[in-house]
């Protein structure tokens, strides 16, 4: 029986994602680190509400090698306390302020779903303004474009802020939901380039656990490669969420390895951008993943030479 010949690779890559001058691609993958204002995130290690726990987070954060530092003021689920857009605006807005003081050459995102609240921390350099809630405010992704800044598209479902899924069914196929995602992101991506967003300012999300079953989230996490098909760069925001903790039965704290295992199957699968709690760690991780998949080069490689 005649040996197989080594298939060529044939691996999904999108476009660079372009901020603050820098590039971010299969080459070169970007972690964004996530800095919450908040006192009641899922996740314990992430509640910074007190502003000098956030200024230490941020510095280690950019130490650790973040390349995006993502800000946000409320939290996500329905559990928690109510958050006006007001008291949303005093958590964040001082916060981007001492970050490009401090931090000038960071790319600065803001996790929110208000236009009033990205309009608010225009002045201080927003880069990224991360709609988590599928243009729940048809105005963000104008501000977005008013204030130069790039967009995250992301999906829901349909589902409003902080709406917990419940019963969500996309149909029989398992591939459903991998429908509906591909079907929301391209034309979120589509609405904001018409808003005047350029092509590479946009990034799309599929947005696991957000209206989504752990099944509906596996079976996403799985069809990474066809995300990336859609032609824009990929953020996967999978950080110790409830797929990985239901698939493995780990509460948050627990939730590393089974994250960074996610995190190198998308990495993989062509995402370029990564939403995450441990900064370090999935540096690391998709690094070597992009070493492995010959985007880049070992930062050594002498070995037997």
């Amino acid at each position: 029986m005649p040996l197989p010949e080594p298939a060529p690779l044939d691996l999904p890559r999108t476009p660079a994602l372009r901020l603050r001058g820098q590039t971010f691609d299969a080459g070169s993958p970007a972690v964004m680190g996530i800095i919450n204002r908040t006192p009641d995130s899922f996740f314990a290690g992430n509640r910074h509400a007190d502003f000098d726990s956030a200024k230490r987070a941020l510095d280690a954060a950019v130490e650790a090698g973040a390349d995006i530092v993502d800000v946000g003021g409320v939290r996500a689920g329905q559990e928690g306390e109510r958050v006006s857009a007001q008291e949303e605006i005093d958590r964040v807005v001082p916060f981007l302020e001492h970050a490009r003081a401090t931090h000038p050459g960071l790319v600065l995102s803001l996790d929110t779903w208000r236009s009033e609240v990205a309009l608010a921390a225009a002045e201080y350099g927003l880069d990224l303004v991360n709609d988590t809630w599928q243009g729940h405010d048809p105005e963000l992704v104008h501000v977005a474009a008013r204030i130069g800044a790039g967009v995250v598209c992301s999906h829901t479902g349909g589902l409003p802020p902080r709406t917990d899924p419940v019963k969500v069914s996309y149909g029989a196929d398992p591939r459903d939901v991998v429908r509906d995602v591909l079907r929301t992101l391209a034309d979120g991506a589509r609405a904001a380039e018409q808003a005047g967003i350029p092509a590479d300012h946009i990034l799309i999300d599929p947005t696991l656990d957000f209206g989504k079953t752990t099944a509906h989230s596996l079976e996403v996490l799985r069809h990474t490669g066809d995300v990336a098909a859609l032609g824009f760069p990929v953020l996967q925001a999978l950080s110790r969420k409830d797929f990985v903790g239901e698939s493995l039965g780990l509460e948050p704290d627990d939730r590393l390895e089974g994250t960074l295992a996610a995190t190198a199957v998308a990495a993989w699968l062509g995402a370029t951008v990564f939403r995450a709690h441990d900064v370090r760690a999935t540096r690391r991780v998709i690094d070597m993943v992009a070493v492995i998949r010959g985007d880049r080069m070992p930062v050594r490689a002498v070995r037997g030479v």
